[in-house]
Order: structure tokens, then sequence, then C-alpha cells
């Protein structure tokens, strides 16, 4: 009976742990975040603006790899009153770039060979912004 017993519960942590292993791919792609609608207000750090820079900008801007010394992998490292200014959409320069077009003087971000941000994207950094750039 101890055997069976054994024999079954190593057949039911097998079946588990692959379907753990297989279900828990966290790669966001870009059709995700494309596909994901920012509201037009309460907007999450976490959940709505950071996948977004995942996908679309930590290329350049993450992952070991900083242009122009930028890192938006940490909120803190770009809400600095200059990148972002929380509460000011109009003198954040991440706004001047992400615009299309870009403000006078600054080329467009994502440059235009990389995947580009949607509508909806570059308005909910806006009003992320203007929600104070919380990290929430």
């Amino acid at each position: 009976m101890k055997k069976f017993i054994n024999k079954k519960f190593l057949v039911f942590l097998i079946l588990n742990s692959s379907l753990l292993f297989n279900s828990c791919d966290d790669t966001i792609t870009n059709q995700d975040v494309d596909s994901t609608t920012i509201p037009d207000r309460n907007v999450s750090f976490s959940k709505h603006i950071y996948p977004v820079f995942q996908v679309k900008c930590f290329s350049c801007h993450g992952n070991g790899r900083y242009e122009a010394g930028l890192d938006l992998t940490l909120r803190a490292r770009f809400v600095d009153g200059r990148i972002v200014v929380p509460g000011d959409t109009t003198t954040s320069i991440l706004v001047w770039r992400i615009n299309r077009p870009p403000r006078a003087g600054f080329s467009p971000m994502p440059p235009l060979y990389m995947p580009q941000l949607t509508s909806n994207q570059i308005r909910g950094i806006k009003v992320w912004i203007a929600e104070g750039a919380l990290e929430n």
C-alpha cells in the first residue's frame, strides 16, 4: 500500500511540476503591451508603464545598456525633475521625445527603426506623469 501511495504522489508531483514550469513564462511581448489598454486615469507604473518600457525601451535604456546615460529600469533613475517632471508633461523631456512629431531639436523615441509606441501608450505615459509619476 505504501509503495502505491508513493507512486501516486510521485506522478502527482511530476504532473504539477510540469504544469508549473510550462505555465510560468513571464516574457512580455510587443503584442502583449500593444493589446493592453492604458486607462484614462489611475495609471499604474508597475501595471501599465513599466511593461511598455520593458518591451519598447529596455533594448537601449535597460539591461546593462544605457544610451545617453538613461536607465529606465528603475523609476528613481529617470523621475528626476528633468527626464520626467512629476505632474508636468510640458517640461518632461520624455514627453518631448515620445510625442509624434517630437519637440523641435529632439529625435523621436523610440528611434523609427524600433517598435513604436502606440497612441494609447503615449497618452498613458502622459497621464501617468500628469498624475504625479507615482511608483504604483
